[in-house]
């Protein structure tokens, strides 16, 4: 099954200033990811081509960065997803466009887990991230994202899964 899952906002700052928030993925210092709310991204090195990392269950490899513009991360897991997802900045009316693209196939189990769970997440978690792009040039967020029910619900059944994951492993 084939995906594409695009997020785009237009930002009041020149390409340079919001390409300075991207080249901050992954580091000490990230202002665009939301990992107070949502499990940080994290690589073994810093940002660039060959990183590998990922963020909660999702798994992958930097294969692209081009500092400032772009960068495309493929897939490892989940199993089923074949493909890659991306940050891009581009000039656009008044300032620069961030935008965030999935392009995938899905195979197997993930089109089901794609479909009731993983989208959902996905959906909110990039609202929020390009929410906090434009808190970070301009101080406010014109129209913050809201979770939708669906979103809290999923948000605590992968809470009480982890929790429970955790009390597994400390058991003797």
């Amino acid at each position: 099954m084939p995906v594409r899952n695009a997020h785009e906002r237009l930002l009041p700052a020149p390409p340079e200033r919001v390409g300075e928030l991207l080249d901050g993925l992954a580091s000490d210092g990230d202002r665009l990811w939301p990992r107070d709310d949502w499990p940080a991204m994290r690589l073994d090195k810093p940002l660039g081509a060959g990183a590998r990392g990922g963020h909660g269950p999702v798994r992958y490899t930097v294969e692209e960065y081009e500092p400032g513009r772009r960068v495309r991360f493929r897939f490892r897991s989940p199993r089923g997803f074949d493909g890659h997802h991306e940050f891009a900045v581009r000039p656009g009316p008044g300032g620069a466009v961030l935008s965030h693209l999935i392009t995938m196939r899905l195979r197997g189990s993930a089109m089901l887990l794609w479909s009731l769970f993983f989208r959902p997440l996905h959906d909110a978690l990039l609202e929020e991230c390009l929410d906090r792009a434009e808190r970070a040039l301009t101080g406010t967020v014109r129209t913050p994202a809201r979770r939708s029910p669906h979103v809290r619900f999923l948000r605590r059944l992968a809470a009480a899964a982890g929790a429970g994951a955790a009390r597994r492993r400390r058991r003797p």
